[in-house]
């Protein structure tokens, strides 16, 4: 197995490779960002979440990156990392209730709505426990959410007001239509919707849901549930689906990534479970925190929690590679989508034109090479953006070239199907 974090940097040059003392290591190398969006910061309750690529057929060096900032709503920027558009989120129902919150968003491609093919950016709304749903036209977003779609998971405001609601999403297409995968917060549950026009908006209708193990068998015949606030199962959050094979890959936060039938029929089959798979630990309500045992060693090597973004940069039909992020070890993992999804090995973002990302959440790439971005745009939350020893804390985006991650990863990745 390659060796868990392989930490890479663009800096080495041929001088100092020529100089080093022939029994001396080769210079490491690192995968580095080209550019950041601007900070979002905690005191304006602004924090980057999720983002989705969309490219711009016609004009590519107009495509869009469309991020969810929580309690801020939406952030639009360009290939530039500059702002372009922002979507407040929707308010509150009554005095007593949440307002909006943007969790998750992903993108359909050529939805027919009214007469015409759309491009659509859907979010999750954990706030309202529905989804915001926005036609990209002129390289804007507009609303085109059924205003009377309803909830995803709830059956009464009460029940939205306590936040079991939509958290995780991906989107993906068959001939039979648009389809959207939601998971629940605080629970194992996912939902199957599938999208459908309504005049100028867009609705949706429950198809099923599956619920993933919330306790585990250890192999010593003991039974463990992930150490977390109390009443709470194990989540999902980052979720991606792989068209060409018709197979969703879920990322239980505390557990490990599954895969399954998009259409979330059969049984699931975990990918690879995270480091701490089955360390006992006993929640603290009072430092909110879990004080845990002695590690029984039943973990995989890999995932530090929580598990999060998953996204698929695909080099052919069924081949590619899925990535993770390793929240825990500010590492994203790399696994071949062909048959058992074997580990390829590890790479982390460091500091170079700007600063490096720890606890990242969502990401994004996409294989088609866009200006400044040869061989594809991978983008990556950074969940510490904020410099060392500032008062207030930000989060923002990083932009990278695929080539880069390819090239600088010692990983041996394609690029759009060639080996560089």
């Amino acid at each position: 197995m390659p060796p868990r974090l392989l930490t890479v940097t663009a800096l080495a040059s041929i001088t100092a490779l020529l100089a080093a003392p022939a029994a001396q290591a080769d210079p490491v190398e690192r995968v580095t960002a080209i550019l950041e969006t601007p900070a979002l910061w905690d005191e304006d309750d602004a924090d980057a979440d999720d983002p989705a690529i969309w490219i711009d057929r016609e004009d590519p060096e107009d495509s869009l990156v469309i991020t969810t900032a929580k309690e801020a709503g939406l952030y639009v920027y360009d290939l530039d990392g500059d702002e372009v558009q922002h979507i407040e989120p929707r308010p509150a129902p009554g005095e007593d209730d949440a307002p909006g919150r943007y969790n998750n968003v992903d993108l359909v491609t050529d939805f027919r709505l009214d007469g015409e093919r759309v491009d659509l950016a859907v979010a999750s709304d954990r706030g309202m426990d529905d989804l915001g749903i926005f036609a990209i036209e002129d390289g804007e977003l507009v609303d085109v959410t059924a205003p009377d779609a309803g909830w995803i998971f709830s059956s009464s405001q009460e029940e939205v007001n306590g936040e079991h609601t939509a958290y995780g999403l991906a989107t993906f297409q068959t001939r039979s239509g648009a389809y959207v995968l939601v998971s629940r917060n605080a629970e194992s549950e996912v939902a199957l919707l599938k999208l459908r026009a309504d005049g100028e908006h867009v609705t949706w209708e429950k198809v099923r849901t599956l619920r993933l193990p919330a306790d585990f068998t250890l192999p010593d015949g003991s039974s463990w549930k992930p150490c977390d606030d109390t009443g709470q199962d194990p989540q999902v959050e980052g979720m991606v689906v792989d068209e060409a094979t018709g197979t969703a890959y879920l990322g239980q936060e505390l557990v490990g990534i599954w895969k399954i039938a998009a259409d979330l029929t059969g049984e699931p089959e975990l990918v690879d479970t995270a480091v701490e798979y089955g360390l006992p630990g006993t929640y603290d309500p009072e430092t909110d925190e879990c004080a845990y045992g002695p590690d029984p060693g039943y973990g995989g090597d890999v995932l530090r929690t929580d598990i999060e973004g998953l996204t698929i940069y695909p080099t052919g039909r069924g081949k590619g590679y899925l990535l993770a992020s390793s929240q825990g070890d500010d590492s994203f993992a790399v696994y071949d989508l062909r048959g058992a999804n074997a580990y390829l090995g590890s790479f982390s973002i460091e500091s170079g034109a700007v600063d490096s990302t720890q606890h990242s959440d969502g990401a994004d790439v996409v294989s088609a090479s866009l200006p400044g971005y040869p061989g594809g745009l991978l983008v990556v939350q950074d969940g510490d953006n904020t410099p060392e020893g500032a008062d207030e804390s930000s989060t923002n985006f990083k932009y990278l070239a695929w080539q880069d991650v390819a090239e600088h990863s010692g990983l041996d990745l394609h690029v759009n199907c060639t080996r560089r």
